[in-house]
């Protein structure tokens, strides 16, 4: 059964004086291709005097490039949408045969548009541990693609214990391994990392997750909506699927993408520059069910 919601979503950066803002991107609006159909889709943006311009980026994000003309001690960005929530069988995918059983090559008409999502950025010790361990544990060769990334994830979901972080920016993997915890961001980076290292194409995913209420055991007990981060690896056959290490599940049809990129910084939801000052970052989340 469909839920159709719409969600709200507010920040507010608060500046200790009228400060210059510099040009602002902001990626906050629901990705084309999601399980999710979105409608009627709102972003504003104040203080009121400026320009905004919409592009795709190099990864087809959609992005509103914000230019302002004062300089101003409050900026404020509201986005308001509606989507329809069609429940999902996140397995819904056929995998070519050749790349049913690990380790699978991507076909050479592929391999050139995939290879900023297989370069590796990270190749530290506790990283390089936890793949020998992985391999020594799981046995991957020969193992069933789809068995061997949903066991990877699932570890994820074990190794690193989740926590809210405020701060600017995704943990290094190394950071992430040496603490055992970290943000849903942390944690799709470090997913996003071992894949490639295991020769996987994956990318990491911002968006927003909206978990409904309901009476199963594991179902929140109130309808809830969160910005979010996960992983996406590409498989021949069945493309571009969605892996959250925090919840060690498939992305659904809760998980609605706003940005896809080889690398975070590419993926941050806002992104602009503004000079030297003390900044106090408030933001808000609402979820409501039309009937």
């Amino acid at each position: 059964m469909s839920v159709t919601i719409v969600l709200r979503h507010s920040t507010r950066y608060r500046y200790d004086r009228p400060v210059a803002l510099g040009p602002h991107e902001i990626r906050l609006h629901p990705a084309p291709v999601c399980r999710a159909p979105v409608s009627g889709y709102v972003l504003a943006v104040r203080p009121e005097r400026h320009t905004t311009h919409w592009y795709f980026d190099a990864a087809s994000n959609p992005v509103a490039r914000i230019l302002f003309q004062d300089k101003a001690a409050l900026l404020e960005i509201d986005v308001e949408f509606t989507a329809v929530l069609v429940p999902a069988n996140p397995f819904d995918f056929f995998v070519e045969p050749e790349a049913e059983r690990y380790p699978f090559r991507y076909g050479d008409t592929t391999l050139n548009d995939l290879s900023p999502f297989l370069a590796l950025a990270e190749s530290g010790e506790r990283l390089r541990h936890w793949l020998t361990e992985f391999r020594a544990s799981e046995k991957p060769e020969g193992k069933a693609t789809i068995d061997l990334l949903v066991a990877i994830n699932r570890r994820l979901k074990h190794d690193i214990v989740y926590v809210t972080r405020l701060e600017h920016g995704v943990q290094s993997c190394e950071e992430t391994l040496k603490l055992g915890r970290g943000s849903c961001r942390d944690s799709g980076w470090l997913l996003v990392q071992i894949l490639r290292h295991l020769g996987v194409a994956a990318r990491f995913v911002s968006g927003y997750l909206i978990q409904l209420a309901g009476d199963a055991p594991d179902a929140p007990k109130e309808d809830s909506a969160d910005l979010h981060a996960w992983a996406e690896a590409y498989l021949p056959g069945a493309g571009w699927i969605g892996f959250d290490p925090t919840s060690g599940l498939l992305a659904a049809e809760g998980h609605i993408p706003l940005a896809r990129a080889a690398t975070p910084a590419l993926a941050a939801p806002v992104t602009g520059s503004v000079e030297p000052c003390r900044t106090q970052l408030e933001f808000s989340m609402s979820l409501r069910r039309l009937p």
